[in-house]
């Protein structure tokens, strides 16, 4: 097997390997900067929506409670 010769490398190997691993880093930086925009919208939204709707005060008597032994 060690014999049999070496096989044909193309001569622009290393140049295609770098181009291939520089477009993989911008777009593992573009999903990353995605994922981080994603979560800042949706804790936002949370805000807004937490300072509206107020969940955690107790929400208002339906009837008012009976008025006996006055």
């Amino acid at each position: 097997m060690l014999e049999s010769g070496h096989p044909h490398v193309p001569g622009d190997l290393a140049a295609r390997a770098t181009a291939r691993g520089v477009r993989l880093l911008h777009r593992a930086r573009a999903v990353r900067r995605i994922w981080w925009t994603l979560l800042g919208l949706a804790v936002c939204a949370f805000v807004v929506w937490a300072s509206m709707v107020r969940p955690w005060e107790a929400p208002p008597a339906g009837t008012t409670p009976p008025l006996e032994g006055w």
